[in-house]
């Protein structure tokens, strides 16, 4: 027996997402009214949000959200989130020679955002030229995309509770939630104070700097701007040179936040707890450590040996150990939870360290965390799948069950994370033949490392890829049909892929 969506539940509850979206767009409208600027922009979004999401809320049938219904919600929001949260850029961008007005890329640039991609359509000079509101909204949207849309939803609407566990595990980047306390919604609450009070201490930190003279660029509202985007791991900047805007010693306070971003969550609620063995005793924390300091160590004897012809923040790489580590510190922490902050042009550097970097790339931060990518726990559960294999090849009748640390991994879990992981894979691929045969319909030859960075910064939600498209460029050159396919990988990409493709399979819908 066929069973209907009932698809106006999810779209009503779209609605009340949109309407409390008009919240958080107050924090740019005092930025506008301090500084003067675009002002009406963000009073006219305000009202139009919240005017919109109070008549698309008045669909709700009254019935209750099941399974499919909160897989259709969940997708649905993301987009419908960042189609909403596009009205700034078109409205600040009207009538001006921004970029921004034009829908496909404003779109474009508020998808980034809320996924926490951190890629741009403004350039390097683009940034500079708007105004201080819309470019701390350009943050904002990074900073709620990072916990997560309906993690925050859950702990702030009783209604939304109910069916909390599973519209997280949609959202949530990695294989499952961690639930904490009995109740999903505490569980929320808790993830989202730890979230705030890094964000706290990292805008104090960085404002600290500038206080004391270590960094005279990072004022207060850049301060606030750039834990907004750290934290997430989205990597937008209020700054054209992002990071290179600043000095030596603010890339030395944001790369451990940047690792903390990519750690899970869950474990720092241990911690808090008074468990501080619980970093210690997890395997995938373990393998995410190791990785970050291994890749550090590979990258910094690359560019100690001159790997990067440019010049980094502070001075040259080639022969300074300070500088090389401080680099390679820096891009491997940004690179691996998909941060995407810049501090040189590595699309400069030579051909095997960039190589170097999409390997990174592709690893990801810890499940539980606001890293995009595949995730460490999948690859270690696929290398361990592939081993067992390998095992099985030469003992066919042994029983081998897989295990991550003291735990057996249930056999469909472990199905359905290689089946990601091929899926992810194949996906990347294909779209990156397409961003390459796209951008040459229209005369513009990409090379292939610049086809699949770009496609791999996407799915991956990571932000800069290599060449023209690199951490100092930006993808205004692509046409709107590759930008409208990376959106769309953008969003599949933030919501581990599985939870959009399945709203647009006929057995979804009950045929």
């Amino acid at each position: 027996m066929n069973v209907v969506v009932e698809w106006r539940k999810s779209v009503a509850l779209t609605g009340t997402v949109v309407k409390y979206l008009a919240v958080p767009l107050l924090v740019p409208l005092v930025v506008a009214l301090y500084y003067g600027e675009d002002v009406g922009v963000f009073g006219v979004s305000i009202v139009g949000t919240m005017l919109l999401g109070l008549a698309v809320e008045q669909l709700d049938p009254g019935t209750e959200l099941r399974e499919r219904e909160a897989l259709l919600f969940v997708a649905l929001t993301w987009f419908v989130v960042a189609v909403v949260g596009a009205i700034p850029y078109v409205l600040a961008g009207w009538g001006t020679a921004s970029t921004l007005a034009d829908p496909v890329n404003a779109l474009f640039e508020s998808m980034s955002g809320f996924s926490t991609t951190g890629a741009t359509v403004m350039g390097e000079i683009g940034v500079d030229r708007h105004s201080h509101a819309l470019m701390m909204w350009r943050q904002l949207t990074q900073w709620l995309g990072g916990m997560g849309i309906i993690v925050l939803m859950v702990a702030i609407l009783p209604e939304l509770a109910v069916n909390g566990a599973q519209l997280i595990n949609e959202e949530a980047p990695g294989p499952s939630l961690e639930k904490l306390t009995p109740r999903i919604a505490t569980t929320a609450r808790i993830l989202w104070q730890a979230y705030f009070a890094f964000t706290a201490l990292l805008a104090v930190l960085l404002y600290a700097l500038h206080w004391f003279g270590y960094a005279p660029e990072m004022n207060l509202y850049n301060a606030i701007a750039h834990a907004f985007s750290t934290l997430p791991t989205g990597g937008f900047s209020t700054k054209g040179a992002s990071i290179a805007a600043f000095s030596a010693a603010v890339q030395w306070v944001v790369i451990p936040f940047m690792v903390v971003a990519g750690t899970n969550f869950a474990l720092f609620w241990y911690l808090f707890d008074g468990d501080l063995r619980a970093p210690l005793e997890d395997t995938e924390f373990r393998a995410y450590a190791g990785a970050t300091a291994v890749f550090t160590a590979i990258l910094f004897g690359l560019l100690f040996n001159g790997a990067a012809p440019t010049l980094a923040l502070g001075g040259t790489t080639e022969g300074s150990v300070a500088n090389a580590l401080r680099e390679a510190a820096f891009q491997v922490a940004s690179l691996m939870n998909s941060t995407g902050y810049a501090t040189s042009d590595f699309a400069q550097w030579e051909v095997y360290s960039q190589l170097f970097l999409l390997l990174v790339m592709f690893v990801g931060g810890s499940a539980g965390s606001t890293g995009g990518g595949i995730k460490v726990v999948r690859w270690l559960i696929v290398l361990k799948a592939l081993r067992r294999e390998l095992f099985h090849a030469s003992h066919p009748d042994a029983v081998r069950p897989l295990r991550l640390g003291d735990v057996v991994v249930d056999e469909e879990a472990v199905r359905g994370i290689v089946g990601f992981t091929l899926l992810y894979l194949l996906l990347f691929g294909v779209a990156a033949v397409f961003i390459a045969l796209d951008a040459s319909r229209v005369g513009i030859a990409l090379t292939p490392l610049e086809a699949i960075g770009a496609s791999l910064a996407a799915i991956g939600n990571i932000g800069p890829a290599f060449g023209r498209l690199g951490p100092f460029g930006s993808y205004l050159l692509l046409p709107d049909t590759t930008k409208v396919l990376m959106i769309l990988l953008m969003w599949a990409g933030r919501l581990e892929i599985i939870t959009v493709l399945v709203v647009f399979t006929r057995s979804f819908w009950g045929q």
